[in-house]
């Protein structure tokens, strides 16, 4: 793709973050969007800070683990504004528990947006991309991805899926004019930390702790992420690395596949609660 000016583009997770800032710098490229979070105020919010550059924007309050609702809004995307060249699979939550403990319910929770409602996006919107005569689908994995940390088990799976799907997708897709593009941001400064479901009594810590700790990690802002990312779908890059974090742990998964977690010390610190329950509270980013 080399232009978004009077492209459609569909954003999922844009009430706030990743979402919020492509939606913005879109708009400002020309572009017009049709934008799905289950948060109308902060919907309201992005549509706000878009309306001051004149883009054309509508909202749909939508749970993307609901296929027939993310059918539904496909449609009503076509409606209202005749077709669609974009579809950016944003949305997504995380869970902070171990494999032993968290709960089913919690899992399903997870995988049903992060991985499902990225399926649920690609699906729907499939048929009328092929309409169009210049088409992307960018799915958002992350850092974790790529290589896997103790206690986001479940954040782990859904991101390695969405990973493995996209992988398969783009090379289905290949000579078409539909593009594929795969995302890995590292820490990004949003409120996804803050707002993850997570077992206080396994983890360790607190949860202002872990959102400090993740603040204090995440180098790269949403605008930042979000510059990053268009600049690599103009580009039509099929994997777009955000932040110099996700372009080392890249490299190290690349180089040391089978022992990146020792060299990084991942383990370190659930030895050492094995042995004193006490210690410090394990690395959750």
């Amino acid at each position: 793709m080399k232009t978004f000016d009077q492209r459609v583009v569909v954003i999922t997770g844009a009430a706030s973050g990743i979402g919020r800032a492509l939606a913005v710098q879109l708009a400002a490229r020309g572009a017009s969007l049709a934008l799905a979070d289950m948060n109308r105020e902060g919907l309201e919010e992005t549509r706000a800070l878009i309306g001051e550059v004149g883009s054309r924007c509508t909202l749909q309050c939508l749970d993307v683990a609901d296929r027939e609702a993310f059918e539904a809004f496909a449609s009503q995307v076509i409606a209202d504004h005749g077709e669609v060249n974009v579809v950016i699979n944003n949305a997504g939550v995380t869970l902070v528990d171990s494999v032993e403990h968290q709960s089913y319910k919690d899992f399903e929770w997870l995988m049903n947006i992060n991985f499902w409602g990225v399926v649920h996006g690609t699906r729907a919107f499939l048929p009328h991309l092929q309409q169009a005569a210049d088409a992307h689908i960018v799915n958002i994995s992350s850092v974790f991805g790529l290589a896997a940390v103790p206690m986001q088990s479940a954040y782990n799976a859904s991101k390695f899926a969405v990973r493995g799907f996209t992988e398969a997708l783009k090379m289905e897709l290949a000579g078409s004019h539909i593009r594929v593009s795969c995302v890995h941001p590292g820490g990004i400064k949003t409120s996804i930390a803050r707002s993850a479901r997570m077992n206080l009594e396994t983890t360790g810590v607190s949860r202002e702790e872990m959102g400090a700790g993740f603040d204090a990690k995440a180098s790269t802002t949403a605008d930042q992420a979000a510059a990053i990312i268009i600049r690599g779908m103009l580009k039509n890059k099929r994997r777009i690395l955000v932040g110099t974090d996700a372009k080392i742990l890249s490299l190290v998964t690349r180089l040391f596949p089978g022992s990146y977690e020792k060299l990084l010390g991942l383990e370190k610190a659930v030895r050492a609660r094995r042995k004193d329950p006490q210690a410090p509270g394990l690395p959750l980013q």
